[in-house]
């Protein structure tokens, strides 16, 4: 399936906006979601359109199921939806499992876990055949924590993204004969924000050299492989596990 209208849900900064940057350039309008930084959303924006897609940039957070409603009724304005990268999650503080308070993984679970599930519903209900849909590609963006564990670190972060990932697996399998590919990218240590907002500011320094390939990655690295699994070129990919981390 050629390139249509693609929803990036966390599409303001990092992995996020490295993928609607790419993906403009592969030919696909962008609608995308963000929770604080208008700013940095318009400056995603600007760049899409300035490679000549349409685009939008609408405030939601994926946990909350009325502003998934507004986000992909926001990207049907744009036309037909036939791509979403789920890519909204936090990270907490660095803590121990016996440090955590209930309130610290429920945050965790709603916005990396159910945020995400509840914008494959709604993407499946625009894209399936079943649903009068003309089919689709979905990529969830997990972590190569959902099988390191992330011990010492964040667990529960490792948890929630063991969940995409098996979220993935049997959503591929569910409507792989209704036109829709689902697959999901673990990326490794990745030098965006995300490290500092969990409190570590030095964490891909600290960790880089430990990554076989002795270097942190970068999120047009990631954007690229997320940007194929949409495309055509990964047609025969469902149900697809793939490690963008280095090695590690």
């Amino acid at each position: 399936m050629p390139p249509g209208v693609l929803l990036v849900t966390g599409g303001s900064r990092g992995i996020g906006a490295a993928t609607a940057r790419a993906a403009a350039e592969a030919g696909w309008s962008v609608a995308l979601t963000y929770r604080d930084d208008e700013a940095a959303a318009a400056a995603v924006v600007a760049d899409v359109e300035a490679a000549g897609r349409a685009a939008v940039a609408v405030r939601a957070d994926v946990a909350v199921e009325g502003d998934v409603l507004a986000a992909f009724a926001a990207a049907e304005r744009l036309g037909p939806l036939t791509g979403l990268v789920a890519n909204a999650g936090v990270v907490a503080p660095r803590a121990r499992v016996d440090e955590y308070t209930a309130e610290r993984v429920q945050r965790l679970l709603a916005v990396n876990v159910l945020g995400t599930v509840l914008c494959c519903r709604e993407a499946v209900r625009r894209m399936s055949t079943r649903h009068g849909g003309a089919g689709g590609s979905v990529v969830l963006v997990s972590s190569a924590a959902s099988r390191l564990g992330s011990p010492g670190e964040y667990v529960d972060y490792a948890a929630t993204k063991g969940a995409v990932d098996t979220l993935g697996l049997g959503l591929a399998r569910e409507v792989a004969g209704e036109g829709i590919r689902v697959n999901v990218v673990r990326p490794g240590i990745v030098d965006t924000g995300i490290h500092a907002a969990g409190g570590q500011p030095d964490r891909v320094a600290r960790l880089a050299p430990t990554v076989p390939m002795g270097r942190a990655g970068r999120a047009d690295e990631v954007a690229a492989a997320v940007v194929w699994l949409l495309g055509e070129g990964s047609g025969y990919c469902t149900g697809s596990v793939l490690d963008v981390a280095g090695g590690r």
